[in-house]
C-alpha cells in the first residue's frame, strides 16, 4: 500500500504550485476547473506520489498559524535522502524568505528534520 496523493485547500492557488515546484522538482498537470469553480493541479513526485492542491472559494479559510497547530493534517513529510540535502534545502528556503519552524536537527524519534512553512502556513517536514 502506498499514499497516492495529498490535498491541501490554497488561498493563492498558482503562488503554492509555484513554490512546490520551484523547490521540490514536481511536476505538474493543466490546471482542472469545473463548473462550479472548483481547480486543483496534481504535482508528482519523481516517486509517482502525488500532492493535489486545491481551491475553491466555498471553503472557508484555515486557521494556520506560524506558531499553533489546529486539528487536521499536521504535517508533510519529504525525505531527501541525507542530511546534506535537508541542510541544504533548508538555508536556501530561509535565504528565500520562508520560516523555519524547527531544526535541522535530530529528533526524539531518530530523524534528521527541520520544518519549515509554505507560504500558506502549512507545516513541510525535510527529513533523512
Amino acid at each position: 500500500m502506498v499514499i497516492e496523493h495529498v490535498a491541501i485547500w490554497c488561498q493563492d492557488l498558482e503562488k503554492m504550485r509555484t513554490f512546490y515546484q520551484h523547490y521540490f522538482q514536481l511536476q505538474s498537470n493543466h490546471k482542472y476547473t469545473n463548473a462550479r469553480g472548483f481547480q486543483s493541479y496534481f504535482l508528482r513526485f519523481s516517486s509517482g506520489c502525488r500532492i493535489e492542491l486545491m481551491q475553491w472559494d466555498q471553503v472557508s479559510t484555515g486557521h494556520n498559524d506560524a506558531e499553533r497547530q489546529f486539528l487536521g493534517l499536521g504535517h508533510i513529510a519529504l525525505s531527501l535522502g541525507s542530511r546534506e540535502a535537508v541542510d541544504n534545502l533548508t538555508r536556501k528556503l530561509q535565504q528565500d524568505g520562508y520560516t523555519c519552524v524547527s531544526g535541522p536537527r535530530v529528533t526524539g524519534d531518530g530523524y534528521y528534520e527541520s520544518c519549515i512553512l509554505d507560504p500558506e502556513l502549512n507545516r513541510i517536514e525535510l527529513c533523512a
